[in-house]
């Protein structure tokens, strides 16, 4: 039993339920995956078929040698039994269907260079008299002579966004293997094409 599989963020809509309900879910395209190598407890599975010259020359050789094609993404992936698989096999959405709560982590949304109202939630200056266009402004950063200087993780205006990010306990919501889709309820990190990583729930089902 293969625990995650790896997909691309396609954008949010919704799902009707039978008795009328209906849940924000998140699409996301489950490509083929192809079984690259085996391990003791795990597989490295790829997905994405590019042009060769799309991946670099130690990639390229390393599928060539298994009769793979060029695979943008390769990652290893938890899985109960690896030598049920064999190297080469091409392996569809159906494969994940068993998993029911998920983990998915990505990267978040790049935000450049934001202040600290945005990056921190900082409130903002009063908007009245006696404010001379400082509103969002973080106020003072320092003391006096002694310390002397800014202590780290003090927060202010930076870089934002762009950080490794997992959300637990997604439900899987529907599986539709003929458009290579994958609902989820709720939302997930990243922007729309993002790469997103599946792994069964920690916290629902044991330990990957």
């Amino acid at each position: 039993m293969i625990k995650g599989f790896i997909a691309q963020k396609l954008g949010m809509s919704q799902k009707f339920l039978d008795n009328g309900d209906h849940v924000p879910v998140t699409v996301l395209l489950v490509d083929d995956h192809f079984v690259v190598e085996k391990k003791t407890d795990k597989l490295a599975l790829g997905t994405v078929v590019v042009k060769e010259t799309r991946i670099n020359k130690p990639q390229r050789d390393s599928l060539k040698k298994k009769n793979l094609p060029a695979l943008r993404h390769v990652r290893e992936i938890a899985c109960d039994n690896p030598d049920e698989f064999e190297v080469g096999q091409t392996l569809t959405s159906d494969a994940f269907a068993h998993l029911d709560y998920i983990d998915v982590t990505a990267y978040t949304k790049g935000r450049g260079f934001s202040g600290v109202v945005k990056r921190h939630n900082f409130s903002t200056l009063r908007a009245t008299h006696g404010v001379s266009a400082v509103h969002r402004s973080h106020g003072s950063t320092g003391q006096r002579q002694d310390p002397g200087r800014v202590f780290k993780n003090k927060k202010m205006a930076g870089h934002y966004g762009v950080e490794k990010c997992t959300v637990q306990n997604l439900k899987i919501v529907e599986i539709i293997p003929e458009k290579k889709l994958v609902l989820v309820k709720g939302a997930i990190p990243g922007p729309k094409g993002g790469l997103i990583l599946v792994k069964k729930a920690v916290k629902k089902g044991g330990a990957q």
